[in-house]
């Protein structure tokens, strides 16, 4: 390497990972392009111009800009509607506003990908009991254990929806901070199947962090009436400097931006405060940036695989999210894992990360920048 004194040995695996994984490359640069196209026909649809750019102050009445990103994010995700803004502070928060928007007192949400992760927990009042939870406010949570393998009980969760008759049906695609695998479409598509049938009444409703972009099919094709996510992962392309969204069903969207502003107002209102450029800026390029991260994951599944490592998924498998699992072993390699990573960051390399407490995570988390 011209620039990096890089260990032959590790060259060397890496280009027989490049070699291994060459075919599940191609494929995602189909998904890419087709993604990254379709979204060039939404911006067209929304009647995206330059005059989008501009933000608001306020009250933030008549913003075009913000109005049209709605449609934008609408067309890609295949939705009735869709709630975009910058003031969702993380995926947890657009989940929370799209739950407490949609669940009543008295009713039930029944999660059917066994527990939900960590930051979602206290929202729900599973964990934490803090005061403002769905529990507090008389909503009541159910959960349909996944199989030992990590994969959903279809049978249990059939049983479970046809008994308890849920106000919502909640699946979460990613596997999040657990070693369960991620659901693509297609399982996405047999649990709505399964839900419609067996309590046509309820919402089903989708966290799709980590999920965006991943394949040509949207979760609202097949069967999702909602939901939500973060711009700061997938749908914000690495510019979005915050945000997150909802999508689905217009009524439920409806709802969802009452419970975001008040009651009567909804999506009338909201500022956008010079966000509008970066937040397009950012829709634009999800597919692409989204593609890329799918690409170094492949890759790094591959290369961990021949360095000895297990993987998950492995890097022949198809993919509902962005995230990979290598399995270092102990903390101590995951902690040099981590420093070497920063190191060959763009910024603060010269940082050496340390794993700490982190609102939201039973676990310390050992992050990174750059």
């Amino acid at each position: 390497m011209t620039f990096f004194d890089i260990d032959k040995r590790v060259v060397s695996a890496a280009e027989k990972a490049l070699a291994l994984c060459a075919d599940k490359l191609r494929e995602i640069d189909e998904i890419q392009e087709y993604n990254q196209i379709k979204m060039i026909k939404a911006f067209q649809n929304a009647g995206v111009r330059e005059s989008c750019f501009s933000g608001s102050t306020g009250y933030g009445y008549d913003d075009f800009g913000r109005d049209a990103l709605d449609r934008v994010y609408a067309f890609a995700f295949d939705a009735e509607d869709a709630l975009v803004r910058h003031n969702f502070v993380s995926g947890t928060h657009a989940l929370t506003v799209a739950l407490f928007g949609v669940l009543r007192p008295g009713d039930t949400m029944l999660c059917v990908t066994g527990m939900p992760y960590d930051t979602i927990r206290s929202a729900i009042g599973i964990e934490g009991d803090y005061p403002g939870s769905l529990k507090d406010f008389g909503v009541r949570f159910e959960m349909t254990d996944l199989l030992p393998d990590g994969t959903p009980d279809y049978a249990q969760m059939e049983t479970d929806i046809a008994r308890k008759q849920p106000k919502m049906v909640y699946i979460q695609r990613s596997r999040g901070y657990s070693t369960r695998p991620t659901l693509t479409w297609r399982e996405i598509k047999k649990i709505c199947g399964i839900a419609k049938k067996a309590s046509p009444g309820s919402v089903v409703m989708l966290d799709n962090c980590y999920g965006e972009f991943v394949e040509k099919v949207e979760p609202l094709t097949v069967g999702v009436d909602l939901m939500a996510g973060s711009l700061i992962k997938n749908a914000g392309g690495g510019v979005a400097p915050t945000g997150g969204y909802i999508a689905g069903k217009r009524s439920l969207v409806e709802m969802c931006a009452y419970r975001l502003t008040t009651p009567g107002t909804g999506k009338e209102l909201g500022a956008t405060l010079g966000n509008n450029r970066e937040l397009f800026m950012g829709a634009y390029h999800a597919p692409h940036v989204t593609g890329e991260a799918l690409k170094t994951a492949v890759f790094a599944s591959a290369l961990f695989e021949i360095l000895g490592f297990e993987t998950s998924p492995k890097y022949s498998d198809d993919r509902g999210d962005i995230i990979q699992l290598i399995m270092l072993g102990n903390e101590e390699r995951l902690c040099r894992f981590c420093e070497g990573i920063q190191a060959g960051s763009a910024v603060d390399s010269f940082v050496v990360p340390v794993p700490s407490d982190m609102p939201g995570y039973e676990s310390k988390v050992n992050p990174r920048s750059g």
